[in-house]
């Protein structure tokens, strides 16, 4: 078989596969009677180790977890939470990649892995910098609309779609965190704002527990785990296995989004809707906010992005003094 993997450090956190293992594997999950043809390790995420198989028969997708002592707590089992949530994705069944085996045994790798079917498209950050900002707009309009489907989906608790789950939104933010902070604390970078956020968000509970219907949320709706045709059209939505339940404003999607107002991004508010503009929604944004700089932080680590990292102290620093600046609720 031909094998194309990438040129990685030895010390990368993906790591890769060798030929005779992706073939085994490809094997091991599709039948001993399947012939690989070729390999291509493919670069864009940045969890899983991932690779387009050429089979005699078609292409699919090979992904696979990182070991799971190489997992932090905010990123355990992500795989096979992906693979739970698949069937409450059913809004938008037509747009994902049909899962065609799974193995969880670790009895060839010591390693989750999944086996998918080929979207059609092209990944939209191979596509999207090529086309004007007016020309995006259908594009955004459209992730307006899925997005709006996947939060109609109700959930059954609060936390992970594989659980655990909390009775309110407050006790699974608090929970990550706590978790989130021992993370960075094991790589030996300062959580000491995280902490802070958390102990506020505790003494906030009661704002947070206004919200009392989990809802899903897709984790990583963006641009990287989207395809799109030529024309922008979306054709396909994938790796949802950061999927939650919980408030739809604190998707990862809604805060992209309105990180750029004024631009071709504000189409993505025609149909989804507006978000609410109540002191006590913006309040909540800051915590969500300050979740999502906690767990690029750790990215930004992984992939020595060093002035990205110190942003995020800068910025979530930035979070806290909003959040002491005035409180909604109990003191």
């Amino acid at each position: 078989m031909e094998f194309h993997p990438l040129d990685r450090p030895v010390d990368a956190f993906q790591r890769a596969l060798t030929a005779p293992l992706v073939e085994l594997l490809c094997r091991r999950a599709l039948g001993s009677h399947i012939h690989v043809l070729a390999a291509t390790e493919l670069g864009l995420g940045s969890y899983n180790t991932t690779y387009r198989v050429e089979l005699a028969d078609g292409p699919v997708i090979l992904r696979v977890a990182p070991e799971p002592a190489r997992q932090t707590r905010t990123e355990r089992q992500f795989m096979r939470n992906e693979y739970l949530a698949t069937p409450y994705f059913a809004p938008i069944a037509p747009l994902l990649p049909r899962t065609l085996a799974a193995d969880f045994t670790h009895e060839v790798i010591g390693r989750d892995y999944l086996v998918q079917e080929v979207l059609d498209g092209r990944p939209a950050p191979e596509v999207l910098p090529g086309s004007a900002p007016d020309a995006r707009r259908p594009y955004f309009r459209r992730l307006g609309e899925i997005t709006r489907a996947v939060h109609g989906v109700r959930g059954p608790g609060f936390g992970a779609v594989a659980g655990p789950h909390t009775d309110t939104w407050s006790e699974a933010l608090v929970r990550c965190f706590a978790d989130n902070a021992a993370d960075l604390d094991d790589l030996g970078l300062d959580a000491s704002d995280v902490r802070a956020v958390g102990d506020r968000a505790a003494q906030d509970a009661a704002l947070l527990n206004e919200i009392t219907e989990p809802r899903l949320l897709h984790g990583d709706l963006w641009h990287v785990n989207v395809m799109v045709s030529p024309d922008l059209e979306i054709t396909g939505v994938f790796d949802h296995d950061r999927s939650w339940w919980g408030d739809p404003a604190a998707d990862w999607t809604i805060w992209m989004t309105a990180k750029k107002p004024g631009t071709e991004r504000d189409a993505f508010w025609e149909t989804y809707g507006p978000l609410a503009a109540t002191p006590q929604a913006r309040r909540r944004a800051l915590y969500y906010r300050a979740r999502h700089l906690a767990a690029v932080r750790l990215e930004r680590h992984r992939y020595e992005q060093r002035e990205r990292l110190a942003d995020s102290y800068t910025e979530l620093g930035e979070v806290l003094a909003a959040l002491d600046s005035g409180r909604i609720g109990p003191a």
